[in-house]
Formats: C-alpha cells, structure tokens, sequence
C-alpha cells in the first residue's frame, strides 16, 4: 500500500510533515533517482534518499515523554546566539530525532510534550485539533476586569484574531503581583504576552501548565522528563484522532521486539519429566500446570536408610573404640606428643 511521501518522512523521525514538505520542494528527496515533487507515493519497495543518502525505512515503536522546560532555553537546535536549547536535556535515541510539540519562548517555562512520531506531532500542532493549552500568568499591576473581558471577547493583534477561553484569579501575593490562569485553544509566537501587552499590562513570568489532557507531574522537577507510555501514550493518540501503534514491547532504545511465544500445555504422556528424564535435558518450554508433584514414599524410604546408617555407624564405634578426634582448619593442633 503506498503512502505520502510526507508522511514517510516524518514517520521515520526526521521531522514534521509540514518540514518535509519544505525538503521535497527544496529538492533534498528524490524517489528511484528522480527528483521529488509533492504529492508523490510511495511504496514498500521504492528507493528514497535524503540529501543523497538512502533512507532506511524501519518500522520502530515511537516514544514520546514530558518535559519541564525551565526559562533560559529556546526550543530550537540551530541558535546563532548560542543559547542553550531544550533537545540537549532529553535523552539520547539511536534512530530518529525528538520532535516538540508546539514551543515556549525563551522567558516561558512549564510543560512541553516531545515524540519521535512526526505525523502525530503534526496533528497535535494542527489548529483543527482544537487542544487547549493552559497558562500561569503573572501580572505586574492591577488587573481590571473591563480588561480582562476584553481578552475574552478578542484582541486584533498583528497576526489576526486572538482571546482566550477561559481567564481564572490564581494565588494572591504579596505585592503588586497577581496570578492569572488563562487558556488558548492555538499556539501562535508570544500570544499570551501579546494579549496582555495589548491591554497595557506586563507579564513578569509565565509558565504552561497544560496541554489538552496532559499536566506537569508533581514528580517532575525542572530540567526532568518522563516518558509517556500505556493508557497515557493511547490518551495522546486519542487527542490527535490517531490509532496508537500495534507494537508489543519496546527495547531501551525504542526499537520493536517480536512477541514473546506462549507456553503450550504438555500431555502427561509427552511430557519428560513425567517419564522420568533430567528435568536440565528438557529444554522445550514447560507448562507450570503439569510440573509433577513430589511423592512421599521415597523421601520416607531415604531418611529410614539415613537413621539406619548412623545406628550402623555408632555400633561399630563401640566395638572398635573412641573414634579419632577429627581437626578443624582453624582450630589449633595440640603441640604435646601423646605417650
């Protein structure tokens, strides 16, 4: 079955599907040594290459995980600045590369979610996905309400259209500081900031502490990560409108492991260790319902030849005797010479 040229790509980490766009248009992909145009399929069998190197198409379960990004990172890897980014504290990957889901400026702390699933970054970024993402502001200043009405009824700002869903009163302070909790239903540059700014206010810090279902664990500190997986992995699926992928267990690195075969049950007259061979000599797998039970009979039988052997023993003891005091290693030898 053929898919996207697109969808290929991203699926095999190296970026967004709106990214590989950019690269099929670029001229950096070429299918069967011709040149790539979008809107090309492939299939199973087809030879891609990027930037002149073959694409291995390899089918891997993709990872996913939470990060609390502290202010003072930038969620890009190329920076002229040199400023430091948020890929250089998530872990290390084999294959593929870490895609973010949507970004927090430079100032913004708080939640972001990563994956090396391209098309799934894609629809969750995609406005029609309709996730909400929930902010913690603070304000320097007074806030009115006829300002706060305002951003929900909308501000035009430069880029179009924006408001927020939902404006809630968080913890009081001490000061001239107050703490807002505002929500956005799209991800566009400086948007919360902008908001604020157009109503004269300033935002002295900002932190994102929800995206659609998923919130910061308590048990995550800043600068820490932890991987999504089980009901929470099919959870970020759910939100994208994506089935999850089929792949039964995940190695250290992500990559797929065949199914573990079940254990079939043995019949009593197949199975060895019932007729009476090594239980170390039957390498097939063994059921745990048919391991045989112990009988009584022959343990009785040992410890009677055990008890008659020791009465045996001390019979002939004494007719030939006291035995000989038997020396210990560390006990210390007796230096006097009997007489």
């Amino acid at each position: 079955m053929s898919e996207k040229l697109q969808k290929v790509l991203a699926s095999q980490g190296l970026g967004g599907r709106r990214t590989m766009e950019q690269w099929i248009e670029s001229g950096r992909v070429t299918i069967n040594g011709r040149r790539a145009q979008l809107g090309d399929r492939v299939e199973l069998d087809d030879r891609v290459t990027v930037d002149g190197k073959p694409l291995r198409r390899i089918i891997e379960q993709p990872r996913h995980l939470i990060y609390n990004k502290p202010a003072g990172q930038i969620c890009s890897r190329d920076d002229p600045e040199g400023r430091p980014n948020v890929f250089s504290a998530l872990p290390k990957l084999r294959r593929g590369r870490w895609i973010a889901v949507g970004r927090l400026d430079f100032n913004t702390a708080g939640l972001l979610l990563f994956t090396t699933d391209g098309e799934l970054a894609s629809r969750l970024m995609h406005p029609s996905a309709n996730i909400d993402r929930e902010y913690a502001v603070r304000i320097l200043g007074e806030v009115q309400e006829p300002q706060l009405e305002a951003m929900r009824q909308g501000v035009m700002l430069e880029d179009g259209l924006a408001r927020f869903t939902d404006i809630r009163k968080g913890r009081d302070e001490a000061g001239a500081n107050q703490w807002y909790y505002v929500v956005l239903m799209e991800g566009r540059n400086r948007e919360v900031r902008r908001l604020f700014e157009s109503q004269g206010l300033v935002v002295s810090r900002l932190k994102r502490v929800r995206f659609g279902s998923f919130f910061i664990p308590s048990g995550v500190k800043s600068r820490q990560t932890r991987p999504i997986t089980g009901k929470d992995e099919v959870e970020l699926y759910r939100m994208a409108g994506l089935e999850p992928p089929q792949v039964e267990k995940r190695g250290k690195a992500g990559g797929q492991f065949s199914p573990k075969p079940e254990r079939q049950k043995v019949a009593n007259d197949q199975n060895p260790v019932r007729q009476g061979q090594s239980r170390r000599a039957y390498s097939p797998d063994r059921s745990t319902e048919e391991t045989p039970t112990r009988s009584v009979k022959p343990r009785r039988a040992a410890e009677e030849r055990s008890a008659s052997g020791r009465a045996s023993r001390q019979g002939e003891s004494v007719e030939r005797g006291p035995a000989r005091r038997s020396q210990s290693k560390f006990s210390k030898p007796n230096s006097r010479k009997s007489r």
